[in-house]
């Protein structure tokens, strides 16, 4: 009888041990279905535009080629007026509300009602450009100045046209200095988890290469 009892407390003892483990692959499951369950369903990750060479990247790391293409894209959206100011920039801001920081947003609200009652957006049609020669790649460091992790400077330069109906009235090359920030904060809604903060100064008029070897070249001697 001792041999069965002892058989029995074993197989007693084999099934309490199933039991635990059981239990602790129960734990196990849990755990790893709440961490999955809190991972993040979509990641954005920035690849720099030039894939020639290889590039190791950090997914939480913004390169400032794409600060620069994503501040250029947003502020050429927000500047172009097919066929009337009055309509067109208004639209283009509440369009683009989710790439600009509420401050900026409202400094442009300003801006807007500005040259509306000073009459420069009726029937004007607008739109801005690279001018050739500065862009990023021309000049890296120049074009995106990193603050932080999460800041950068943009210097955009670029060339502004207006129209009224189909007279042009308005050609400016201007230099915008623009701060961008890093906000992830809805990525359905701002996938490129960038924003605008508008100026980091005052835009400025600038002289386009061709004014610049203009002045720069020696006028023609008298001939006899």
């Amino acid at each position: 009888m001792s041999r069965f009892k002892n058989e029995v407390t074993h197989l007693q003892g084999h099934v309490r041990t199933l039991r635990i483990a059981a239990c602790v692959l129960v734990m196990l499951t849990l755990v790893m279905g709440g961490g999955w369950w809190s991972a993040p369903r979509d990641l954005t990750i920035h690849v720099p535009p030039d894939l020639r060479s290889g590039s190791t990247r950090k997914w939480w790391d913004v390169p400032p080629e794409s600060v620069y293409a994503f501040t250029f894209y947003v502020w050429q959206q927000l500047q172009r007026w097919p066929t009337n100011g009055d309509d067109d920039y208004p639209r283009n801001l509440y369009a683009l509300s989710n790439y600009f920081t509420p401050a900026c947003q409202a400094f442009l609200q300003q801006d807007y009602e500005f040259r509306r009652n000073a009459g420069e957006l009726r029937r004007r049609a607008r739109g801005i450009y690279e001018i050739p020669g500065r862009g990023y790649g021309d000049n890296p460091t120049q074009r995106v100045r990193t603050v932080s992790d999460r800041e950068w400077v943009v210097t955009l330069d670029i060339t502004a046209d207006e129209y009224y109906g189909a007279e042009q009235v308005k050609r400016a090359f201007v230099r915008y200095p623009l701060r961008a920030l890093r906000v992830d904060v809805d990525p359905k809604r701002n996938p490129f988890g960038l924003v605008i903060d508008c100026y980091d100064g005052a835009p400025q008029r600038i002289a386009t290469p061709t004014d610049t070897a203009a002045s720069a070249t020696p006028p023609p001697e008298d001939t006899p």
